[in-house]
């Protein structure tokens, strides 16, 4: 209990001088000021300053109480106080029990600090004591009393248990500059803002100050009390819904109709974790997300997302697959059953299987099958899937460019899902399923990552036993999945990608498989489109072969079958009509079906004329024939290319042109022939781009057919890059190119001899129809297209 301790003469600190009249005692003080008219607690502790009150107190005589600047500092020096306090008088001194020293002060008025003395015990100054002059009169600083009066009165009613006596001391003052030092002793601002009101001697200056502090006070207490409010509310709503909640148990309960905290859902949902057959890892996530849902309301938001993560991890199949039970000879009846020729990829996709046989558990390659589009690399995976008897999935990459199509989205995310492949999964329901990556060569790259880095873990037999899709935060066992890509050409897949998988290559078809294709599968599965029965229509094998010479030019069957199948809509409209009960249709009546042939013999139309040479070229579907057209003008001996070439093909003009001007003896051409003459070499179908050196040869015989003025022969195409000593070098795409030239009619293809082995590629029925010539050279060029005989080029 604090006591008044009663001051012995002995006890006060002995001056060495007399005090000034001007001087005074400094008591320095830590985050504290006081204001003038204001009563206020001070503890003392330093020696110094316990000695000050002392003296003070003995002497009867006031202090001056300063707010040190720096607080850090035990024994301030005069640097360390502010320039401006409060003389203040000791009401009482108490000392407690446990040592410690307290006054109780009343401010007086202000002073502000002359220069501090030497040669005392405690702190003294030298101070100027600031009198407040009277505002009677002034009616600016009568208006900011009445509206600092009035914003006083609204914090003070806004902030909470105020007493009763705080208010009534505030209406009773009657002086503008109390009352802004009333209030700025007990507003909440920091000491340096109390000291700087301290410090600001002009009256007027000194309540604009206090009434900004008080309107920002007003503005904050005001949103402290709409935010505590709603928060109440919040809370109250809450509590009643839980009470609500609370009741509605108790009555389902009376009922019979307990919904027992969702116990028995959460109880089925325990029964499927176990019996799900999940790795210890999944499991482990699986029950701790499955406890976070019995803690959980089910009308929270935050339910339904655990829920529906819970329902895709029991959904997921993730027991492993029944071992394949793989029968050799029954696949190969299956993809003969299936597809027509394609042998060396029915060779290699039993290859697959037989080893898949005898080493069950081994990573088997990851097929990528690459050809033009209708030549049944989608049917080619389903019937994998069939003669392995397992299920078939199939995942479109065509224009997929985010990556959480692959890995799926983070649960964060509203809607999210797992990534197409894991939603394949379990769609097939197993993790033995054969998973048709199509159109593999269509992937994007966009903003949202790169879908074929994704991929790379996807088809990274190392790696997939592990996949982890971002929704589900799991690994995940790809390894038992057989993967099977397709793709229309190898250039737009990243090399990484294509590192990984074993590329099989599917040509166009020949017109005799395309045949025996629409025989076997397409005339049947129209009859079966259009409801016709076989007796009601047959297709003669002459008016097919017309179809497919004269109205489809492709490296697939599928427009083949569309015209197929507008054929039989012909003959189904006349039959529903009651016209004719069955039609067998042959080539004259396809005119009147179909139209006018939309594909004439080109060859015939183009060639048989100087200048005009017939090369191959190869595109994404299939190959193509490529006329070279040369024609000379009067000029400068300039060169002209037209057909929206590329670079490479422009630069396999001009070394054309130069290895013809090279051998003008040779050729027995004028030495003038080309100085006074523009040469314009043009690849008709110009909107479509070209490029690549296979045309160099086509390009020079061209040109030593215009200036021979001697035809090429007809129904003879070549293809062949040049150099410019002369050699024919070899290219790529020969099965295409073949293809497309037994499609256009030629008769003989001259190939680079550096390809002789391509050959092997093309289907034998195709190769028995043509006629190769290899070339090593120009010159067996010459002799193979125009009909010369070789020519000895001169030694120069």
């Amino acid at each position: 209990m604090n006591q008044t301790k009663p001051m012995l003469d002995d006890e006060a600190p002995q001056l060495q001088r007399a005090l000034p009249d001007d001087a005074m005692v400094i008591v320095p003080v830590r985050n504290m000021v006081l204001f003038p008219g204001m009563i206020l607690p001070i503890s003392i502790g330093r020696e110094r300053s316990i000695n000050a009150a002392q003296y003070a107190v003995k002497a009867e005589r006031p202090v001056g109480v300063l707010m040190q600047r720096n607080p850090e500092a035990d024994d301030p020096a005069p640097n360390d106080l502010a320039a401006m306090g409060t003389v203040a008088a000791i009401l009482r001194y108490v000392t407690t029990p446990d040592g410690s020293h307290h006054i109780i002060c009343q401010g007086q008025q202000r002073f502000r600090v002359l220069a501090y003395l030497d040669g005392f015990d405690f702190m003294v100054a030298r101070v100027e004591r600031i009198v407040e002059t009277a505002a009677e009169g002034d009616r600016e600083i009568e208006a900011r009393y009445v509206q600092l009066k009035e914003r006083a009165l609204d914090v003070l009613q806004l902030l909470p248990k105020v007493p009763q006596e705080m208010l009534q001391a505030v209406q009773d003052v009657d002086s503008p500059g109390m009352l802004a030092d009333l209030v700025a002793a007990y507003v909440d601002i920091k000491p340096a803002e109390k000291q700087e009101l301290l410090e600001e001697v002009n009256l007027r200056q000194r309540l604009d100050r206090v009434i900004d502090m008080l309107v920002h006070r007003i503005e904050v207490l005001n949103l402290s009390r709409d935010i505590d409010q709603r928060t109440k509310a919040s809370i109250g709503q809450r509590e009643r819904e839980f009470l609500l909640r609370a009741q509605l148990k108790e009555i389902q309960k009376k009922l019979g109709e307990d919904g027992g905290d969702n116990a028995a859902e959460l109880a089925e949902l325990h029964k499927l974790i176990d019996e799900a057959g999940m790795p210890e890892e999944v499991a482990k996530q699986a029950e701790k997300e499955l406890k976070r849902l019995e803690r959980m309301s089910d009308s929270s938001a935050e339910y339904s997302m655990v829920r529906t993560y819970l329902d895709w991890l029991l959904e997921i199949p993730w027991k492993a697959p029944e071992p394949d039970a793989i029968d050799v000879a029954q696949a190969r009846q299956v993809l003969d059953d299936d597809h027509f020729g394609l042998e060396q990829v029915k060779k290699r996709i039993l290859e697959f299987l037989a080893v898949r046989k005898l080493k069950p558990g081994g990573h088997g390659p990851i097929l990528c099958l690459v050809g033009p589009p209708g030549v049944g690399k989608t049917s080619l995976g389903q019937s994998i899937a069939r003669a392995l008897g397992r299920k078939f999935a199939r995942v479109s990459l065509g224009g997929v460019h985010d990556e959480a199509e692959i890995r799926g989205h983070r649960r964060t995310y509203i809607g999210a899902l797992p990534g197409n492949i894991i939603q394949a999964l379990k769609k097939a329901g197993t993790r033995g399923c054969v998973m048709m990556l199509d159109e593999i060569d269509k992937l994007g790259t966009g903003v949202h990552g790169d879908p074929s880095s994704a991929m790379l873990e996807v088809l990274d037999p190392q790696q997939n036993n592990s996949f982890r899709d971002n929704y589900l935060a799991v690994p995940f066992d790809l390894s038992q999945v057989i993967f099977i890509a397709t793709a229309n050409m190898l250039d737009t897949i990243p090399g990484p990608l294509r590192d990984r998988m074993e590329v099989l290559h599917l040509a166009g078809y020949t017109q005799e498989e395309k045949r025996e294709i629409a025989r076997r599968y397409l005339v049947q599965r129209q009859l079966e489109e259009t409801g016709l029965k076989p007796g009601q229509f047959a297709l003669t094998d002459e008016a097919l072969m017309s179809i497919i010479r004269h109205y489809t030019r492709e490296a697939g069957v599928r427009n083949l079958e569309r015209q197929i199948g507008a054929v039989c809509r012909h003959v189904a409209v006349r039959i529903a009509e009651g016209k004719i009960e069955a039609q067998t249709v042959d080539v004259p009546d396809l005119g009147d079906i179909l139209g006018q042939p939309r594909f004439e013999n080109e060859v015939a139309l183009r060639t048989g004329m100087t200048g005009v040479a017939t090369g191959l070229a190869w595109t994404p579907v299939g190959g193509d024939i490529l006329f070279i057209e040369a024609s000379r003008t009067p000029g400068s001996g300039r060169l002209i290319l037209t057909g929206q070439l590329g670079d490479v093909m422009k630069e396999s003009a001009q070394a054309a042109l130069t290895l013809v001007k090279s051998r003008l003896l040779a050729l027995k051409l004028e030495a003038g022939a080309f100085e006074k003459v523009d040469v314009h070499i043009h690849v008709p179908a110009g909107a479509v781009p070209k490029d690549g050196p296979s045309a160099g040869v086509a390009m020079f015989i061209a040109l030593v057919s215009l200036f021979m003025d001697q035809p090429v022969r007809s129904q003879v195409a070549m293809t062949g890059e040049i150099s410019l000593r002369g050699l024919v070098l070899p290219v790529g795409g020969i099965k295409e190119k073949v293809l497309a030239a037994l499609a256009a009619g030629i008769k003989t293809v001259m190939l680079p001899a550096r390809n002789r082995k391509d050959l092997e590629e093309v289907p034998e029925q195709a190769r028995t129809q043509l006629e190769f010539i290899f070339l090593d050279d120009v010159e067996q060029a010459l002799q193979g297209a125009i009909d010369m005989a070789p020519v000895e080029q001169p030694v120069p």
